[in-house]
């Protein structure tokens, strides 16, 4: 019997002993299996104040950017372009030869998220380069570009990011917009079925994941359009018109841009699949009636996601269209023009145009139901007039707040959500094992969300002043 016992007891040692090994092996695996960092290349390094492989960042004040309180006196361990550690200064141990960036008084946030983030603005196909640079220096470490104007160079800027070479967030891009009769005549107009197929397979195979329809697009081609995108491991979202939100929705369509803006749902007199009817919903509808309510239960029940693009709308209302100091710094002597006559247009009007202020209230009150009935709202710059990537991204923030939102929806909303959206777990939040990407603010977030001093992305902490000084006047560029 003790032989027995013994020879049970020798093979149970055995065993742990291989499954210790095991474990041991597999962690190994694990770690070995992080991807390396990006090497930057000079022209990138110049705009770097931290590359260490090891960084420890202490007494931050940190949003986790899922929408919880903010924890004080934090330290972050960042290795290889990852977050290792979390959690009170007082108990997290610091690895030696760590570079050590003390951040009291500050305030550390993901990385912004944009998901209607464009590389083109009106009258200029393509501002990639310097639109990268504004969205890196505001904090926007990760953009979806909703639509492109020149998605070959889209493709070519991104790949140059991704090997360190310039400077700029992680592009996702995204193919030529689709559109139907009556609309942009530089949009891709389907001839027929077969049109559609042949250019969604013509950019996934160059590795677009994402189209956008537009306003004219009708319903025969939205339902061919989302069906092949799907099958091609693409998604789909709209500015809708010609389409209603629910008949995008029950189509199959991933997400819709701008809101309320572009519900056409409500339109007295619209023609099913055109782009008519009458506007008066904007101003009439009852935002917290029951046919608005079960309009916002089916695209939450059907998964779909809605973007907010509140700096946009504002610059259209003669009481709020003023572009910030920073913006017209880095603006071209054009685009400073253009902004100066639409400013001298609203002075001379002298009307606070009340109805538009009204409709900005109206569009807010739209996405604060939304989200609070548990939609998925997303943000984005939708850059245009005086509203610069970047920077209108951060009055976003501040739009949001003016919507009812706190701070640490706000954050969830323009972070989190918009790397769910992008089916990216690796970004959004500050959490252990998470790229280190993620915004240092001098003071308050709540107070000032453009006081940024650092902004990390693979854990290298690019210095935005260094940035900004090399904009002035060439934003827009003729």
């Amino acid at each position: 019997m003790k032989q027995l016992t013994f020879i049970l007891l020798f093979i149970t040692l055995i065993g742990c002993k291989q499954n210790s090994k095991s474990e041991f092996i597999a962690l190994n695996s694990d770690k070995s299996s992080i991807q390396k960092r990006t090497e930057l290349n000079q022209k990138v390094l110049k705009y770097i104040k931290y590359k260490s492989d090891v960084l420890v960042l202490t007494n931050a004040t940190v949003f986790d950017g899922k929408g919880n309180s903010a924890n004080n006196k934090q330290t972050l361990i960042v290795e290889n372009g990852y977050f290792q550690s979390i959690g009170h200064t007082s108990e997290i141990k610091i690895p030696k030869g760590a570079t050590i960036i003390d951040l009291e008084g500050k305030t550390v946030i993901p990385g912004i998220v944009g998901v209607h983030n464009h590389l083109h603005i009106p009258r200029f196909p393509f501002v990639g380069e310097t639109a990268s640079k504004l969205y890196l220096a505001s904090g926007v470490t990760t953009i979806q570009t909703c639509g492109s104007a020149s998605p070959e160079q889209e493709i070519k800027l991104s790949k140059k990011i991704e090997q360190g070479k310039v400077i700029g967030p992680k592009i996702i891009i995204s193919g030529p917009y689709f559109t139907g009769k009556g609309g942009n005549p530089n949009m891709i107009i389907p001839r027929n079925e077969n049109h559609i197929k042949d250019t969604i397979q013509y950019w996934t195979e160059k590795g677009v994941r994402w189209f956008k329809v537009y306003r004219h697009t009708t319903p025969s081609d939205l339902e061919v359009i989302i069906k092949e995108a799907h099958k091609r491991n693409a998604k789909v979202t709209g500015h809708l018109c010609s389409i209603t939100f629910e008949e995008a929705t029950n189509f199959g369509i991933d997400g819709i841009e701008h809101g309320l803006n572009s519900t056409s749902d409500f339109r007295k007199n619209k023609t099913f699949g055109i782009c008519d009817g009458s506007r008066e919903y904007i101003d009439e509808l009852d935002i917290k009636s029951e046919e608005v309510k079960r309009l916002q239960q089916l695209m939450i029940d059907s998964n779909v996601f809605l973007t907010s693009t509140l700096a946009i709308y504002e610059a259209s209302i003669p009481n709020r269209a003023f572009a910030d100091e920073r913006a017209l710094e880095v603006m071209s002597p054009f685009l400073k023009s253009q902004y100066n006559e639409r400013r001298n247009n609203f002075d001379i009007q002298k009307s606070s145009d009340s109805v538009r202020e009204s409709r900005l209230k109206r569009i807010m009150e739209f996405e604060y139901q939304f989200f609070k009935m548990g939609g998925t709202l997303t943000a984005g710059v939708d850059a245009g007039r005086h509203v610069l990537p970047g920077f209108g991204d951060q009055r976003n923030f501040e739009l949001l707040k003016e919507a009812g939102f706190t701070s640490e929806e706000a954050i969830k909303i323009m972070t989190s959500n918009g790397a769910e959206v992008l089916s990216n777990s690796e970004i959004g939040v500050i959490e252990s094992g998470k790229k280190a990407d993620f915004v240092v603010i001098n003071g308050d977030i709540k107070e000032n969300i453009r006081n940024v001093e650092l902004v990390f992305k693979d854990g290298y902490g690019y210095d935005p002043n260094l940035i900004l000084e090399e904009m002035n006047g060439k934003f827009g560029e003729e």
